[in-house]
């Protein structure tokens, strides 16, 4: 009824300022018409042009609201990684600083083990020839006793022969 009641309003002034003649300007009727007309659309859409306005506005804002929690997000992931990276280069140096001192332990194990290694081989060495002496001299002996024994110049008795080995052997 409103609608009704607004439209025939709108209508009235076309009628009211209706003129017959057509050589004066129409120019205050048409204003009029178009301020009407004006009023009518923003009676009629008002609300929705509102309502479009209102839905467009929260969307926007919903959109921003989900870029701004992306970015947030974003930021607290660059964090992280910075974190991350940093925990990994303290655990780089501290892996570099273990590796050196383990090189240097080695390094003074192997060294340790070479001297250890080198000193047993003198001792050895010092044992074989030693016995390698003592198997010369017995040698020695047994050549030298043997060629005395054979030969017919020097008369040994028995008896110097057993003082001569117990001498030896004491």
């Amino acid at each position: 009824m409103n609608k009704l009641l607004l439209t025939l309003l709108a209508l009235a002034p076309v009628a009211l300022f209706a003129n017959s003649d057509g050589a004066e300007t129409d120019i205050i009727q048409r204003t009029v018409n178009f301020v009407i007309f004006a009023g009518i659309l923003w009676y009629l859409l008002a609300d929705k042009i509102k309502a479009f306005f209102a839905n467009r506005t929260l969307e926007i804002q919903s959109e921003l609201d989900k870029v701004q929690d992306t970015l947030k997000a974003s930021q607290s992931k660059i964090d992280e990684a910075a974190v991350k990276l940093d925990e990994a280069k303290k655990l780089a140096a501290e892996t570099v600083e273990l590796a050196k001192s383990e090189v240097g332990a080695l390094k003074q194990k192997v060294a340790d083990a070479v001297d250890n290694d080198i000193a047993q081989l003198n001792r050895n060495f010092a044992e074989k020839i030693e016995v390698e002496t003592k198997k010369v001299q017995r040698q020695v002996v047994e050549e030298i006793l043997e060629e005395l024994l054979k030969s017919e110049n020097i008369a040994l008795s028995q008896d110097e022969l057993a003082s001569i080995i117990l001498k030896k052997v004491a």
